[in-house]
This record gives C-alpha cells, structure tokens and sequence, in this order.
C-alpha cells in the first residue's frame, strides 16, 4: 500500500498565510495537530470514570499498563531496606561497600538506558504486545538472577538485565493503553498520566513495605524473598496483554487498514458504521499519512522503517530550529534527577541514619515518605493545569533549593554530634518531607508531562524517548554517585544538590516558556521556530489532497 506524496518546500523556507490557530484549536479550520481530529468523540466521560465505563477491554487494560509503571516503581523500592541488610552483606559482601552498594543499585538504571535506545524501534516495527512480551522475559531473566544470587557478579548482571525490561515495561505499557483508550481518556496530562505516576510510586511503596516486613528474616529469605515477588507483575503484564487486540494505530502503520478498524470496533463495542469509530478511525490513518508526509519533506529518498531514516530523526531533535525544545522537554528530567528525588528512594534509610534517628525509626521515616510522595503526586495533577508549567519549575526549583541549604547547614553543624542535638536532626527530617512536598507537586509531574508538550506531533516520539533517555542516564550517575559522596563530602553533598536547584531553576527562567493558552504562533516564537506551523500547513496541504479521511473513507490510499 503506498501514500502519495507531499511536494512541499524545504522547511526552512516555509511560510504560512493562516496564523489563527490556538493551542485550544478552537480558531484553526484543521484543528491544532492531527492528533486532535478525532479527540471530540464523546465515548463516555472523562478521568477515572471515563475507565471504568469504556468496557472490560480497556478497563483490564489500564489494570495491565498499571503493572507496568509497577514493576519499575517496585525495582526502585526493594533495594533501598535490602541494602542496609545485615543477611544481604553476608552472602554479598562487597555490596556493603559505598561504591559496590551505589554500583549494584544503578546497573537497574544502566539497563534501562540501553533498552530505551532500541525498544521504541522494536515496539514500531514487531508491535506493542511483542515488545511487552520481550520486555516481561527480559525483566523475569534479570528478577531471577537477583533471587537466586550467591556473588556480587550475579547481582549486577541481574540488575542490568532486569533494567533492559524495566523501563520498556513502565512506558512500553502506558503507550499501548494510550493508543487503545478512546479520546476522553487520552486528553491533557490527565487519567493515563495520573495512572502511569501513582502506579511507579504505588511500586516502590510497596516493595519498601514488603522488604520492611520481611527484613527480620534470619536467612537470606529476607531480601530473595522481596526480590522475588517483583516477578508476579511482569508475570501477569506479558501473559495477559497477549489475549487483547493490536494497537489500532501500530496496524495502519503497517498499512494494515482493515485490520485496525477492527481492532478498533472491538475495542469499543460497536459496529463499523457507528459515526464515533468511523472518525476516531479517521483520524489515526490521517496521523499516519501526516508522519508519513512530514518525513518525506524532511528526508526525501530514505526508506521508511530503515536504520538512516531512524537516525535522520533523532537528528532532528537537535535542528537549528528546534534545539531550545529540545533542551526543555529533555532538560526538565534531568533537573528532575539531579535536585535528588532518587537519593531518598534508594538511600532513605542511611540518609535518616546519617542525621541521627535510630536504625528503626530510620526505616520507619523512609516508608512514610515513600508515602508522602504518592499522596502528592495525586494533588499536583489535580492542579497541574491551572497552575502552569513555567512558575511550577521555577518557584518548585527555588523551594527544593531552600529545603537542601538548610539542610546542608544543620549537617554541616551538627554531623558527629546528633546526640545531643536531637531537634537539629528532626530539623533535617522535616526539610526532607518538605523537599518531597515541594518535588512531588512541581518537578514530579513536571518530569512527564512537559516533555510531550514541547514537542510538536511531527518530533514529540523521538523528543519524548530522548527525555525518557536523559531520565535514565541521570537516574544512573546520582544512583552510583550518592553512596561514595556522602562517605567522602558528607553534607557536601547536600550542597551539591542545593546548586543544581538553583541551575535547575536558571534553566527554567530562560528556556521553559508557558504554553498554556497561547496560540501556536506565539508558542513558536518563544522557541524561535515555527514547527507548529509547518504542520498545520502539512495538514492543509493532506486536506486538499483528500487524504485527512473528512468524508469517512480511508485517507490512505
């Protein structure tokens, strides 16, 4: 099956007469981007609602894509009370080093770098449902090594390979829901996104708990048996996602038409000639030809599918027009790691310990704000949209940096002598909640819901997984980095964290403009470029050629 193609001028040559369009789309004839020409079709209700009233496909398969973001939650979670175990050190002693600790906990990190660089090429080209498969065995293969575990070589092997199949898993699952819910359920960062980020912090508060329970275990039961458990969800994930439908959208990708309405009238219980399916189905083929269009003007002569038209892409990231999207959609998840979330979640215990409290309320207070940080996630995207994203990474940026100064001088103080300054060291505690207060409504959501904002249609999957990439690498270094500075710098590395706050908040400052109500122009030019621009002309260009499907046949010839 072949698309005809767009002849067009070279982008940077491209000028657009109607410049009405709004973020809204409620002024543009052709609505703000393709993947609004079908988000109007009222299936049901909006939010957690809208979930439970789309049917049992779509209900069991958000259960499925929740195991997902679960299984990575869960893999952050279990090593943070396994690592301070005097059962782990036994059979792992190397692992009770600063850096053979810090080692072992980011290898989890490095497998998922590596794995988000070739699985969006795997999960285009074998399907969604394949890739999860792999993904699930991969992370199995990588849970039973660290189970079964007798050396620190094993351990690590174990970490690395679960990491290939963890991060495919927490975000290989949620694409695939987002492209077989209806429209309610996919609009503004809402029901998917709040599901993805309460089902990874719902892991690791989990995990935390189950290793608290088991951590009085005699044997090496009490940290095998935590690391065993995080089997059962990948288990169910990559068994069960078999039984459902492939993705409407990867099929008319493979040109597969008929095929992907069909996928499409099951998932929504109703036959071909219902006017809803007809314009959903509509407008995921016009998303085809629309990419389809887009990347033949860009890079004339490459195969599609082909490794040169892969790499043409992920250069386009860093165009001379679009590199400051590029710097906020990636930017914001690496100063989402460096102001240090992940130090507490996988250190909690000897960060608590470090400024006083005792073994057991140590690992008491590590729960509890575990627990602290899902309760906020859940307000900061009831309120994300009215607040804004700019003043969010500014004034969230600024109150982390506060919390870690004061932090840093109470340590710096006190350190050595938190016996007889026991406020000081609930001083530092209270901070620290008041550090995951300010993270989990700013830089949390922040982290997953800008990056696909910034992006414009034609580039957002390449934008995203280079986001989801700089999360992973800078997940990585703090992981293998914190243990040996605080063993080395002491509160030091508290202050570390304090300036990289404050660059955080620089960066948003200068490069993170506030999209919220502002019409497409005005959002390109803060970006200096008009990308938004040249799609809508795309668009315009496929309507008057018939191929956006407006009549209800296939765009795609």
């Amino acid at each position: 099956m072949s698309t005809p193609k767009v002849n067009a001028p070279d982008e940077d040559d491209i000028k657009v007469e109607d410049r009405r369009a709004t973020t809204s789309g409620a002024e543009y004839p052709l609505a703000q981007s393709v993947t609004k020409l079908a988000g109007d079709v009222a299936y049901g209700p909006k939010g957690i609602r809208g979930i439970f009233s789309s049917g049992p496909f779509i209900l069991s398969t958000a259960f499925l894509a929740s195991l997902g973001g679960f299984s990575f939650g869960y893999d952050q979670g279990v090593i943070s009370i396994i690592n301070v175990l005097p059962q782990f050190h036994a059979v792992i002693p190397r692992a009770a080093t600063a850096f053979g600790k810090s080692f072992m906990t980011a290898m989890l990190l490095l497998g998922c770098f590596v794995g988000c660089w070739f699985f969006p090429y795997i999960m285009d080209r074998w399907s969604r449902k394949t890739t999860l498969l792999v993904s699930a065995i991969l992370f199995n293969i990588g849970g039973i090594m660290m189970t079964a575990a007798h050396d620190y070589g094993t351990l690590v092997a174990g970490r690395a390979i679960g990491g290939l199949g963890t991060g495919t898993l927490a975000l290989g699952a949620p694409m695939y829901i987002s492209e077989v819910s209806p429209p309610n359920l996919r609009q503004g960062c809402g029901t998917l996104l709040v599901l993805e980020s309460v089902s990874i912090v719902s892991g690791v508060i989990i995990s935390y708990w189950i290793s608290y329970a088991c951590k009085d275990i005699p044997s090496s039961a009490a940290w095998r048996i935590p690391f065993g458990l995080q089997l059962v969800s990948a288990t169910i994930l990559g068994t069960m996602i078999q039984f459902y439908p492939y993705s409407p959208r990867w099929l008319a990708m493979k040109g597969r038409t008929a095929e992907s309405l069909a996928s499409l009238c099951k998932l929504r219980r109703l036959p071909e000639s219902d006017d809803r399916v007809q314009t959903e189905y509509n407008g995921i083929l016009a998303e085809v030809a629309f990419q389809t269009a887009v990347q033949e003007r860009r890079h004339p002569g490459l195969q599609p599918g082909g490794l040169k038209l892969e790499l043409a892409q992920w250069a386009d990231l860093f165009h001379k027009k679009r590199w400051r999207r590029t710097a906020a959609g990636a930017g914001v998840m690496f100063f989402q790691q460096f102001q240090g979330v992940n130090a507490f979640i996988y250190y909690a215990p000897t960060l608590f310990r470090n400024v006083g409290q005792s073994e057991e309320m140590s690992l008491i207070l590590s729960g509890v704000f575990n627990c602290f940080q899902l309760v906020r996630v859940i307000i900061a995207f009831a309120l994300i949209d009215s607040w804004g994203r700019r003043p969010l990474a500014i004034y969230g940026a600024l109150g982390n940096m506060v919390c870690y100064l004061i932090i840093s001088a109470l340590v710096g103080t006190y350190a050595g002598n938190w016996d007889n300054n026991e406020s000081a060291g609930w001083a530092c505690v209270a901070f620290a909640f008041l550090f995951i207060t300010i993270f989990g409504a700013s830089y949390s959501p922040l982290g997953w819901s800008l990056p696909p904002e910034v992006f414009p249609v034609s580039i957002r999957s390449k934008g995203v997984d280079l986001a989801v990439a700089t999360t992973w690498l800078s997940n990585f270094v703090i992981g293998i980095a914190v243990p040996p500075m605080f063993e080395q710098i002491g509160y030091g590395t508290y202050v570390f964290f304090t300036i990289f706050c404050a660059l955080a908040a620089v960066w948003a400052f200068f490069l993170v403009p506030e999209a919220k109500g502002k019409t497409l122009e005005q959002v390109d030019d803060a970006f200096n470029d008009n990308t938004g621009e040249e799609e809508q002309q795309v668009m315009q260009m496929l309507a008057d050629q018939g191929r956006l499907g407006t009549n209800g046949e296939s765009p795609v010839k």
